[in-house]
């Protein structure tokens, strides 16, 4: 074999004159009679070959070269020339090409299902995860994987430099309800018992923390047996971080400085200095605990405006819950988001389909109406709910800031229905309008924001339980500490009210971290646990080495974790999680590589204890 001295994407015209080697994959073939030229690809570009029988290429090499077809692997040695056809701009090495003296090929191909070529019209996904491997050799993907390894070296180093303490924590561990379903393995030495795979690595470095590391991260992969989407893989690597002796301000300090040094490394931006909302903020202006600040649409609470509406569904909603506090889920609200220009835009088809797409979020419908400009001149309310609002007209278009050309689309019901409702309808509306822009390679514009003052429970829709809104190890407020600790088990106006010091990272309307606080008292996590419905015998089951850990001095402490996927996603300019992962899953949750899951021989099934109750399908083993 001839090994390479070069790259195929490092030779320039400084080189010219000088006999180097080069290895990797046709690209592409090229017959001109008596010149062969071949373009030859490995991940870090693509170098032009010419094989010239006045330049070195004998007769032999010759037909061997004329035998050379895409993805072929090759060896060659030949001399930097400057390219003969003039330079071709769209490469990095279009200025020379090699005149090929030595030729070893080094391996050949059968008929490729598709080429790894990115001008060419590729197959479809699924088709292209079957054959990952090829796949992967597109330039693209090259470039994807080496920004995924750019993002991994620039946490290292930042955390690193910040006194942060690299820690494997165990694979498999122990079954803990986190909120998503898990992956189990049965033991073979137990019979009957399980680990889980972890959703995170939590408790551990809450551990960590209690063993006096002070200060942990760790790029681990985790796992929820949840249906993957485009932003999400049921397998997934995220950047775990802990710190000790530390509140909420230095942890979101250390972390918005990561963020900084990120962008800067590796998309070259300067972050500037992240907003700050609360929770309460940005579900009463966006409808969602995530906002995309790329564009406007704020939403608007109207109830008490709407109160003065002969309007039957705008009363039936306002008399739900009257005697609850303003942001109690229960309570009957009335909202409305103003779209500027929506009056051309949303025509009745789009706007009589956005009833249909509410209902899924619980709301039974959308009204609407529009802003013309009447024949005198005057701005007139049209359409949908126009004569009922109509009496008030001057009220709602001051209100609402309503101009010609407006449309204004309302959402009424409970507190909770109608702001998930209309918070899922705005930025469909944004989609609709063309507000969103796409991802590219510059990514942006880049709208950082802390999401801040999360509340610490919420009710399950199905079971009507309490559940932790970030995760049970979360902690209150300081300042809602003893108003935790008073409130009994069935106060639920106020253990709603209860704000956790938790704290997310949004990036263009997409959760790229989330973290807070960590409970250092035993009495306040036993507490939690109770309110999740754990009975202290269930409590001491799944948690008593944290438990008994929270016993023998704590510290306090708080962390973090990145999505890693999903910063890959965003430096990468695409929308779909499967693009930044070298071997991801489908939606399914199958490996279409290696035809993962698969069914396993019965004897296998007998050494973990475990017999199948799934019928047999043709051509299974056992």
């Amino acid at each position: 074999m001839l090994i390479r001295t070069h790259t195929c994407g490092e030779l320039r015209d400084s080189h010219v004159g000088q006999t180097i080697r080069l290895n990797g994959w046709v690209n592409s073939y090229r017959d001109h009679g008596n010149l062969v030229f071949i373009d030859l690809r490995d991940r870090f570009g693509i170098t032009q070959l010419v094989f010239d029988p006045d330049d070195g290429a004998d007769a032999a090499m010759m037909a061997a070269a004329d035998k050379l077809r895409n993805e072929d692997v090759v060896a060659i040695e030949g001399k930097v020339r400057v390219r003969i056809g003039g330079e071709n701009p769209k490469l990095a090495s279009g200025k020379i090409e090699i005149a090929v003296t030595t030729l070893r090929v080094l391996s050949k191909t059968d008929n490729p299902p598709f080429l790894p070529d990115d001008m060419g019209k590729l197959p479809s996904e699924e088709f292209r995860m079957a054959y990952r491997y090829i796949d992967l050799r597109r330039p693209r993907m090259q470039q994807i994987l080496a920004l995924r390894h750019k993002v991994y070296q620039s946490t290292r180093r930042y955390f690193d430099e910040n006194g942060f303490l690299e820690v494997e924590t165990p694979i498999l561990y122990k079954s803990t309800p986190e909120g998503a379903r898990e992956f189990l393995v049965p033991s073979r030495h137990v019979a009957g018992t399980f680990y889980a795979l972890p959703q995170s690595p939590q408790l551990f470095k809450q551990i960590l923390m209690i063993s006096g590391c002070d200060r942990y991260m760790q790029i681990c992969r985790c796992f929820r047996d949840e249906d993957p989407r485009a932003d999400r893989q049921a397998e997934f690597t995220q950047i775990d971080l802990e710190m000790s002796f530390v509140r909420r301000e230095q942890v979101m300090e250390m972390m918005e400085g990561f963020v900084r040094r990120l962008w800067k490394e590796v998309a070259g931006v300067d972050v500037p200095p992240m907003l700050r909302m609360t929770y309460r903020e940005a579900m009463e202006d966006y409808g969602i605990d995530r906002p995309d600040l790329r564009y406007d649409l704020k939403i608007r609470d109207i109830s008490e405006f709407a109160g003065k509406v002969d309007f039957a569904i705008f009363k039936n909603a306002l008399d739900k819950g009257n005697d609850r506090p303003p942001f109690n889920s229960k309570r009957g609200v009335v909202k409305a988001v103003r779209v500027p220009g929506g009056a051309e835009k949303l025509t009745r088809k789009i706007t009589d389909g956005y009833t249909e797409f509410v209902k899924g979020f619980g709301a039974g419908g959308v009204a609407v109406v529009k802003c013309i400009k009447g024949e005198d001149g005057q701005p007139k309310l049209d359409t949908g709910i126009a004569k009922f609002l109509e009496p008030h007209s001057q009220e709602f278009r001051t209100l609402l800031g309503v101009e010609p050309g407006d449309t204004v689309l309302f959402v009424a019901d409970t507190y909770a229905t109608a702001t998930k409702a209309i918070g899922e309808l705005r930025q469909k509306v944004a989609r609709d309008m063309g507000l969103v822009p796409k991802p590219g390679a510059e990514g942006g514009p880049w709208k950082f924001l802390w999401v801040v003052d999360f509340p610490m429970f919420e009710r399950n829709k199905e079971t009507g339980k309490w559940v932790a809104m970030h995760h049970p190890f979360t902690s209150p407020r300081d300042d809602q500490m003893q108003a935790f600790l008073d409130a009994g088990e069935d106060d639920e106006v106020t253990i709603e009210g209860i704000v956790s010091a938790g704290y997310d990272i949004v990036l263009n309307g997409q959760e790229i971290a989330g973290g807070s606080v960590r409970i250092h008292d035993r009495d306040v996590q036993s507490k939690v646990f109770r309110l999740l419905g754990l009975t202290p015998e269930q409590a001491k089951e799944k948690f008593s080495f944290l438990l008994e850990a929270l016993s023998y001095g704590a510290p306090p402490h708080a962390g973090v974790a990145f999505g890693l996927d999903r910063l890959v996603m965003n430096f990468a300019g695409t929308e779909n999680i499967r693009d930044v992962i070298a071997f991801p899953k489908t939606q399914t949750g199958a490996d279409l590589m290696t035809k993962a899951p698969s069914h396993v021989p019965d004897n296998q099934l007998t050494d973990v204890h475990i017999k199948s109750i799934a019928p047999a399908t043709p051509g299974s083993p056992g």
